[in-house]
């Protein structure tokens, strides 16, 4: 078959595939395209990658060291008696070693070290539970924008009906000219508020585009009706106690007291002796003599010794030193103090926001069906003309409201979870998995 004739066979096919709509993706999808797209979670992890290296360097001050070096020179000798008038060649190669005995600030340095690890570690945690909650927001963002404009359509279609019969009534004289223009008015703002609500879910699939690095991001929807279950465990205490075991900001701020105090052992260092193992090797060789000898020379010499070194007096440098260290042990002191502080009170406002979210769905719930059954109950009375039009177009105005506000309350709960979990140390992609099990399958 021809090229040719292949060409509108492919151009059919690729316009078909481009018509079908993007497969939805939940929540725990779209946060592994963020983990490898995310310029926020790659400089962290980068970061974090550079924090380990940088502690491995620490350990050299503990290890032995090893040098080589090498010289060639050349030196004209001139002398009279005995007449002597030759070019002198030296070369010299000597590779020396050392082994740290007892340095005991190099060995809290490499403590140190192994402590900034953990504190490194403790700020990547960190920064996947952000990112987990940045993907969480703007999926829910999206989601609510969607539920917002749907309804805001519905909303549009029922005015519009409810416009098109005032206008029939006041042709055949049964309404006054008023219910046509309240229709009216109400249809023109329902069509502002479409404008806004179209406009503001294109910014937030626009935020969400730009967070998992895919264009026109489909999120799945969930499922109808929501199960939102309450805090486990349902007491605040016990999360308080999870934030105590598991913050990485209180682990870091734990961790760097240690850090303090290994940094007060280097500073006593200061007074303290210094013993090393050394040794070395060394080649000399003149090919064509020396000043003394006419002939070729070679020396070999080999050491190995232990050099001692005992600090004295530093002009009151270490005392100084010890004292400003001991200051910052105080400090870290009170830096966790303020960091159990600031995560207790964390975890109490993300719990109860949670707790009363719940309830406000509740409320919401209830509110829904009283404002559908108002909204019928001002229909029929507006049939049989005991209400007029303004009631059954706020009626509808108040049902639409509360199904907007119930959706975004719910939104609202599943992502207060997420923070409270993460007020407590405790959020982890399997949280996203859970709730991706309520993203309704396309």
């Amino acid at each position: 078959m021809k090229l040719s004739r292949l060409l509108p066979v492919s151009a059919a096919l690729l316009a078909m595939w481009a018509a079908l709509p993007a497969r939805a993706e939940n929540l725990l999808e779209l946060y592994e395209s963020a983990r490898v797209y995310d310029a926020t979670w790659q400089s962290a992890k980068a970061q974090y990658d550079a924090n380990v290296f940088r502690a491995e360097q620490a350990r050299a001050g503990v290890l032995p060291s090893a040098n080589l070096a090498a010289g060639l020179t050349r030196s004209a000798f001139e002398s009279t008696v005995p007449a002597v008038d030759r070019g002198i060649i030296t070369q010299t190669a000597t590779l020396s070693a050392s082994q740290p005995l007892y340095r005991p600030a190099n060995f809290a340095t490499w403590e140190q070290a192994k402590r900034q690890v953990v504190i490194a570690e403790s700020q990547l945690a960190s920064a996947g539970q952000d990112l987990i909650l940045r993907v969480s927001q703007a999926y829910f963002d999206v989601l609510a924008a969607q539920d917002t404009l749907a309804f805001v359509r519905a909303q549009k279609a029922a005015v519009d009906e409810q416009l098109a019969s005032a206008k029939r009534n006041f042709e055949v004289g049964t309404t006054t000219i008023t219910d046509s223009r309240e229709a009216q008015a109400r249809f023109d703002l329902v069509v502002a508020q479409e404008i806004a609500a179209e406009n503001d879910l294109r910014v937030k699939r626009i935020a969400l585009d730009s967070l998992v690095g895919k264009p026109d991001v489909q999120p799945s929807p969930l499922v109808a009706p929501i199960t939102l279950p309450s805090p486990q465990p349902a007491d605040v205490n016990a999360w308080v106690q999870q934030g105590e075991d598991n913050s990485p900001a209180v682990q870091q701020a734990r961790v760097a007291i240690d850090v303090a105090r290994l940094e007060t052992e280097k500073a006593r260092a200061g007074h303290k002796p210094t013993v090393d193992l050394t040794a070395s090797y060394n080649v000399t060789r003149s090919p064509h003599g020396t000043t003394t000898v006419g002939t070729g020379t070679r020396n070999n010499a080999a050491v190995v010794g232990v050099a001692f070194n005992l600090p004295l007096f530093a002009g009151f440098a270490t005392q100084n030193r010890i004292r400003e260290t001991l200051s910052l042990e105080e400090k870290a002191q009170a830096d966790l103090d303020v960091a159990r502080r600031s995560v207790a009170q964390s975890v109490r406002t993300a719990y109860f926001a949670v707790v009363s979210g719940q309830g406000q769905v509740r409320a919401l719930e209830a509110a829904e069906a009283s404002s559908q059954s108002a909204l019928e109950a001002n229909r029929l009375g507006y049939q049989v003309g005991v209400r007029i039009n303004i009631d059954v177009l706020n009626s509808q105005s108040q049902l639409f409201q509360t199904k907007r506000d119930l959706a975004q309350a719910r939104y609202n709960v599943l992502l207060g979870q997420l923070k409270l979990r993460q007020a407590s140390g405790t959020l982890k992609p399997e949280e996203l998995a859970r709730l991706s099990a309520l993203a309704a399958r396309p």
